[in-house]
């Protein structure tokens, strides 16, 4: 039961990215990983690199595919290292601001797979980040506001969950 679940959050993930690919760099992704971590802790993993692979399997595994493999997991590694216990006034602030710093600092997560895969030097991986930037804030506020879903889908995911056993 628990790989249909997973299968079913990490399809869930990437059509919430499909339905949201109208807007620049704004989706649910960031939510729904904290979400997924707070609720399943390392088994989170699965839905996300479920994730990961279909967007291989749909758009191709080409270059901008490879800091998937990983910039996700930094995400899912920061949350992982959250106290468990946090007060709900404390969670209902950093959860979102988690969220929205991994948005601010999207670009430079990819700078390194961009910088090897392109052979870019130092001051030509900088300028990429530069550039990038204005599409970083842009992230940020999507992740910020999608950051105040994360308290309540844990709490309805921890409720179904219950429910089911």
């Amino acid at each position: 039961m628990e790989m249909a679940l997973f299968g079913t959050l990490g399809a869930l993930m990437f059509c919430s990215k499909l339905v949201m690919e109208f807007l620049p760099n704004i989706h649910l992704l960031g939510a729904l990983t904290m979400a997924f971590t707070l609720v399943f802790r390392v088994k989170a993993l699965i839905p996300i690199y479920i994730y990961v692979a279909l967007c291989g399997i749909y758009a191709g595994f080409s270059p901008w595919w490879v800091f998937h493999l990983y910039v996700w997991a930094v995400l899912w590694g920061i949350t992982m290292l959250l106290p468990r216990r946090m007060p709900h006034w404390l969670a209902s602030v950093v959860y979102p601001a988690v969220c929205c710093l991994h948005g601010l600092a999207f670009g430079v997560l990819c700078a390194p797979a961009q910088a090897i895969l392109y052979d870019l030097d130092l001051p030509q991986t900088l300028t990429w980040i530069v550039l990038g930037f204005p599409y970083d804030l842009i992230h940020a506020h999507g992740n910020l506001l999608a950051g105040l879903l994360i308290l309540p889908l844990v709490t309805l995911m921890r409720r179904l969950l219950r429910q089911m056993h």
